[in-house]
C-alpha cells in the first residue's frame, strides 16, 4: 500500500506545488511566505483527498481512488487578479474570489449533471489547451532566472541549466522503465538541482529558516477581499474544474468497474466545493481532480481507494512540516523552467487530445475552436489589448483561460443549442 501511495505522490507533487510557486511569486512573497503557501497547498490537498476517498456519510466524498488538489487551471485568472490589484491586496483579492467560487460549486454541484451538455469536449478541449499555452511564458521566465529586474536575467548559465534539466527529463522518459518513467519530471528536478549546487545557483535559505513543524494560520496572508470581476472570472474557471472532476469520476468508475451515478458526482463535486471554500482560509487555491493520478490508477490497476487515502495522509504530513515543503524552494528557477516547459506543454497536449475527439470535421466546430483559441491567445500576444476596457472587463478578458472559456461556451450555445432541440444529459455525461 505504501509504495503504491508514494507513486501517487510522485505523480502529482510537481503539480500541487506549481500554483503556490507561481501565485506566490506574482504576489511578491518572500521565502518564508512561499514556504507557508506551499505547506498550505499540500495540507489542503491531503484533507480534500482523504475526504474524497473515505467520504463523509452520504454528504461528501465519491469513495473512489480520486486525488484532489489545487488545479493549474486557476493560475492564469489568479495572475490576472494579482496584476490588477494593489500591492498587498493580491492574495486577499484572489482568496475572496476563490471562496465565492467554492460556494458557487456547492450550489451548482447537485444540478451539474444537467449542465454538462454545455461543456462538451469541444469546450473543455479549448480550455485545457489554453491552460497550457497561456502558462508557457511562466517557465520561460523561470528559465531566464525568474527575476526580470535582475541584472543577469537571461544569462547563459541560467539557460544552460534549464536546457540541461529538460534534456535529463527527456532521457529519463526515453530510456526509463515503469516507475522511473512516471517520475521523470521529479528526477529531472532533482538532477538539475544537484547540478546547480557546485555553481552556487541553489539557495538553502528557506530550508534553514523553515520551522520543523507548524500548521498554517487562518488568513495569514490577509482577510479576503471580494471583487466582482475577480469572482466572475474564477466562477467561470470553477465550471471548467467541475467538468474535469466529473470526467475524472466517470473515468475512474469505468476503471474500477463501478458505475458512477448522479449521487456519486454530486458528492464528489461537493468535496471540491468544500475544499475550494475552506482552502483560502489557510492559503489554498481552487481544488479539483488530478488527471495524472487517474492515469496512475489505470496504468497500475491498483484500484483501492485506501491507497489514495494513504497518499492523502502523506500530503498532510508534508503540509504539517513546512521544512519538508521548503525542500521545493531549493530547486533553482532555471531548473523549474526546464521542467515547466514539459509540465505546461503536456497540459496543452491533453487539450489537443480532447479536441481530436470533438468532431472537428464539422465546419461549425472548427470556427468555434478557432475563435475561442483566438480570444484566449489575445491577452498573451497583446497584453495591453484590453487596457482601455473597464477594470472588471480587464480582469475577466485579461486571462486567456477565462476569455477563451467564455467564448467557447457562448459559441457552443450559438451553434449547437439555440434554435435546436435540447439533447439529453446521458450522452453529454458519456462524452465528458
Amino acid at each position: 500500500m505504501i509504495p503504491a501511495a508514494l507513486q501517487h505522490i510522485a505523480a502529482m507533487y510537481a503539480g500541487v506545488v506549481t500554483p503556490p510557486l507561481i501565485i506566490g511569486q506574482a504576489a511578491g512573497l518572500d521565502t518564508a511566505g512561499m514556504t507557508r503557501l506551499i505547506a498550505a497547498g499540500l495540507l489542503i490537498a491531503g484533507l480534500a483527498t482523504i475526504l474524497q476517498t473515505l467520504g463523509l456519510s452520504r454528504f461528501a466524498g465519491n469513495r473512489l481512488p480520486f486525488v484532489n488538489a489545487a488545479s493549474s487551471a486557476g493560475i492564469a485568472p489568479m495572475l490576472a487578479i494579482a496584476e490588477t490589484s494593489a500591492p498587498g491586496h493580491q492574495l486577499p483579492a484572489i482568496y475572496g474570489a476563490v471562496m465565492v467560487a467554492g460556494l458557487f460549486c456547492l450550489a451548482v454541484g447537485p444540478f451539474f449533471g444537467r449542465l454538462l451538455r454545455f461543456f462538451p469536449p469541444l469546450v473543455t478541449g479549448v480550455v485545457i489547451t489554453l491552460i497550457g499555452v497561456t502558462l508557457m511564458p511562466v517557465p520561460v521566465t523561470w528559465a531566464q532566472g525568474g527575476d526580470k529586474t535582475a541584472a543577469d536575467f537571461g544569462a547563459m548559465r541560467y539557460l544552460a541549466l534549464a536546457g540541461f534539466t529538460l534534456v535529463v527529463i527527456l532521457l529519463f522518459q526515453r530510456f526509463g522503465r515503469g516507475f522511473v518513467r512516471q517520475v521523470a519530471l521529479l528526477l529531472g528536478l532533482f538532477t538539475g538541482t544537484l547540478a546547480a549546487i557546485p555553481f552556487g545557483m541553489a539557495d538553502f535559505t528557506a530550508l534553514r529558516e523553515a520551522p520543523l513543524a507548524a500548521l498554517p494560520a487562518p488568513f495569514a496572508f490577509g482577510a479576503p477581499e471580494f471583487q466582482p470581476a475577480a469572482i466572475l472570472s474564477l466562477c467561470i474557471v470553477m465550471l471548467v474544474l467541475m467538468t474535469e472532476s466529473s470526467a475524472g469520476m466517470l473515468a475512474l468508475g469505468e476503471i474500477c468497474e463501478r458505475r458512477t451515478d448522479g449521487r456519486t458526482l454530486t458528492r464528489g463535486l461537493r468535496t471540491d466545493g468544500i475544499a475550494t471554500l475552506v482552502g483560502p482560509v489557510f492559503g489554498g487555491f481552487p481544488t479539483s481532480a488530478f488527471a495524472q493520478n487517474v492515469g496512475v490508477v489505470s496504468l497500475t490497476r491498483v484500484r483501492s481507494r485506501y491507497v489514495v487515502a494513504v497518499a492523502g495522509g502523506a500530503l498532510l504530513v508534508l503540509g504539517a512540516f513546512p521544512v519538508l515543503g521548503a525542500v521545493v524552494s531549493l530547486v533553482p528557477m532555471p531548473v523549474l523552467g526546464g521542467a515547466g516547459i514539459v509540465l505546461f506543454g503536456s497540459i496543452a497536449v491533453s487539450g489537443i487530445r480532447t479536441l481530436s475527439e470533438a468532431g472537428l470535421d464539422d465546419s461549425s466546430n472548427i470556427i468555434l475552436v478557432a475563435v475561442a483559441l483566438g480570444a484566449g491567445i489575445i491577452p498573451l500576444a497583446a497584453p495591453a489589448f484590453y487596457a482601455g476596457f473597464p477594470a472588471w472587463a480587464q480582469t475577466v478578458l485579461g486571462s486567456g483561460i477565462s476569455a477563451g472559456a467564455l467564448a467557447a461556451v457562448l459559441l457552443n450555445l450559438f451553434f449547437h443549442h439555440l434554435g435546436t432541440r435540447s439533447s439529453t444529459t446521458a450522452p453529454a455525461l458519456k462524452s465528458s
